[in-house]
């Protein structure tokens, strides 16, 4: 790093933070993820994303009819999935969602997972069981619309495999055609499920060069974080779904604490949910913007953006923006700080291939 570069540890000069951006950041170190869906999937979105920093892809199809819901009013989750989805009706895909929960369980639906401030999003409360159906209070008014419902279940295991039946028909055929580079493994539980993966991958092909990144997102997952993060090619901290299973005000402690595990052992890290508001503003808040400066000074090596690009009407603008928050929070980012740190963690004596690196 030059030695004109303003570090951390330094003292803030404030002449410094009044310079003009530079009009093009590209490409920032830190690499920026991003969703394809309704709003993004033409040819000249992706071009102009990719053009404003976006490098990876993750790829939607799927379409649903608008669902409202409304608060202090009861809906049935089934398994029955010949159905409709109705105001009082949702099919879900897993039958052992009766076996799992009880009366007062907290159950999350929506698009992308429920912050407590969006509309696209229920919160619902179990209120009693029958046979395989479970009967729910809606806790808020929300209209489910796009291209991807979750299903979450507060702190509440659920008897399903990582990679399903569906998951392996898409890996084999549309994985296969694209030669995809990642796999990101959603749920990831323990370690036994990266090993799972990465047979079922080995068996496809050249697939079996494929990266899988874990995806980090309830407390099974958290609890079995070293043994995943030795198994797993890279991590992805998914903060919405995390939000649900810890308290909000331990999130952070997880992130600071998985990031930093994951620079140590020299494996990328991920982190989600940044800028959920720029989904239908121009500009992120205050507070949105400092989080991902932040997690680019933590040692986050990717920014994940998800419902911002995947049904937000800005996809192109959001993927500049946190670009450029990157970049300004890469200029002052303390190098040498971390690679001692780094360093220091390797120990004595040193490998072949860290001499060579370092």
């Amino acid at each position: 790093m030059n030695s004109n570069h303003l570090l951390l540890e330094e003292p803030i000069r404030m002449a410094s933070i009044l310079e003009p951006s530079k009009p093009s950041f590209f490409p920032a170190m830190t690499k920026i993820v991003g969703t394809l869906g309704p709003k993004s999937r033409s040819v000249e979105i992706i071009s102009d994303c990719l053009k404003a920093g976006m490098s990876e892809l993750q790829v939607v199809n799927k379409t649903e009819h608008p669902i409202s819901l409304e608060a202090d009013t009861k809906v049935i989750l089934t398994p029955d999935q010949d159905k409709p989805a109705t105001s009082n009706l949702l099919p879900i895909n897993y039958r052992g969602l009766s076996k799992a929960v009880k009366k007062g369980d907290t159950i999350f639906i929506g698009q992308y997972l429920f912050t407590g401030n969006e509309t696209t999003s229920v919160w619902l409360e179990v209120d009693e069981v029958c046979s395989e159906d479970v009967v729910c209070l809606i806790k808020n008014s929300a209209t489910l619309s796009g291209t991807l419902y979750t299903l979450h279940v507060s702190q509440i295991r659920i008897d399903m495999p990582t990679l399903t039946d569906k998951d392996k028909e898409v890996i084999s055929i549309w994985g296969v055609q694209n030669n995809i580079d990642i796999l990101s493994l959603s749920y990831t539980r323990h370690a036994e499920d990266i090993r799972h993966a990465r047979s079922f991958l080995s068996k496809l092909g050249e697939l079996n060069q494929t990266q899988i990144f874990a995806k980090i997102e309830n407390i099974e997952g958290l609890t079995h974080f070293d043994e995943i993060l030795q198994e797993a090619d890279g991590i992805i901290f998914s903060r919405g779904n995390l939000g649900i299973d810890l308290p909000p005000e331990k999130v952070f402690l997880f992130q600071k604490a998985a990031v930093y595990k994951c620079n140590m052992v020299g494996k990328p890290a991920v982190v989600t949910r940044v800028v959920d508001s720029m989904t239908d503003n121009l500009r992120p808040t205050r507070a949105e913007a400092t989080d991902v400066a932040n997690a680019v000074l933590d040692g986050s090596d990717a920014i994940l953006l998800g419902a911002e690009t995947l049904r937000g009407l800005y996809p192109v603008e959001t993927v500049s923006t946190v670009g450029k928050i990157c970049a300004e929070a890469e200029k002052v980012f303390n190098q040498d700080l971390y690679f001692k740190k780094t360093v220091k963690n390797v120990g004595e004596p040193m490998s072949h291939l860290e001499s060579i690196a370092s």
